[in-house]
C-alpha cells in the first residue's frame, strides 16, 4: 500500500469555499474534521489514500514546498510571498477573492516618488519590498501577523500592506486602499518531485481539480 497522499488545507477565510470544492472533486473529510472541540490537525478521507491537514495558510506552502504534503490549496499571495521553486500551482481555483493592497491614512496620498525610503507595517515583507523597489523606494519592513490596521495610529509605520476584501476594517480604523498590488485567488498546489514521482495519482487529483474549478465557473455565470 503507497503512502497516502497528504493534502494541506488552509484554516480561516479560504476553508469555507474550499470544503464545497473537495466535495466535488469527490473527496469527504472524516467526521472528525468538523469537531471543533478536536485539536486534531490530520484527519481521513472517504479515500484510503487521502488525508488532511489543516494549518495556517502561510504553512500550507511550506509543508508543500518541502514534501510533508503532496498537494494543498492556498491564496497566490502566499505563493507570492514565498516564492518558492518546489511548488507548481496548475490550477486556479476561483475561490479566495480578494487582494493585496497598499493602505494608509485617510485623504493621504500614496508614496511618491520623491521619497527614498518608507516603513510599512506587513506581513508580506517580500511582496512589499519588491512593490516598492519598482517604485524606487526603500521599504523598510516591519513584519507583524495581525493588527495591522493600527499601526499608522500608532505611529508604528506610515502605511500597511495587507489583504483587502471589502475595505471595512480599513475604513473602521481610518485608513483608505490606495493602491491595488496584486488581485488574489486560491490555487491548487503541488509539489514538484511529487507530481513527477506519482504521476498515477498525482497528475489525476490535478485534471480533477481543473473539472471541478471550471464547474464552479459556470455554476456561478449561471
Amino acid at each position: 500500500m503507497p503512502d497516502p497522499i497528504i493534502f494541506a488545507i488552509p484554516k480561516g477565510r479560504i476553508l469555507d469555499e474550499a470544503l464545497p470544492l473537495l466535495a466535488r472533486v469527490g473527496i469527504e473529510p472524516a467526521a472528525d474534521f468538523f469537531d471543533k472541540k478536536s485539536r486534531a490537525l490530520i484527519f481521513g478521507t472517504n479515500h484510503p489514500h487521502i488525508s488532511l491537514i489543516r494549518v495556517r495558510a502561510f504553512d500550507v506552502a511550506t509543508f508543500v514546498a518541502h514534501g510533508a504534503a503532496q498537494m494543498g490549496i492556498v491564496g497566490s499571495d502566499v505563493i507570492d510571498e514565498f516564492n518558492y521553486s518546489e511548488l507548481y500551482a496548475p490550477v486556479d481555483l476561483g475561490i479566495g477573492h480578494c487582494r493585496v493592497s497598499l493602505a494608509g491614512p485617510e485623504n493621504s496620498a500614496p508614496p511618491g516618488m520623491s521619497e527614498s525610503h518608507i516603513r510599512v507595517a506587513t506581513k508580506y515583507p517580500n511582496i512589499t519590498r519588491r512593490y516598492f523597489e519598482g517604485q524606487g523606494i526603500q521599504a523598510e519592513c516591519v513584519k507583524l501577523n495581525g493588527a495591522m490596521e493600527i499601526a499608522p495610529k500608532l505611529n508604528l509605520a506610515s502605511h500597511i500592506v495587507d489583504l483587502v476584501s471589502t475595505g471595512r476594517t480599513l475604513v473602521e480604523n481610518g485608513l483608505s486602499e490606495q493602491v491595488v498590488i496584486s488581485e488574489v485567488s486560491a490555487r491548487l498546489i503541488v509539489n514538484r518531485a511529487a507530481f513527477k514521482l506519482r504521476s498515477a495519482e498525482v497528475p489525476a487529483l490535478v485534471e480533477q481539480f481543473r473539472a471541478a474549478a471550471a464547474q464552479g465557473a459556470d455554476d456561478a455565470a449561471a
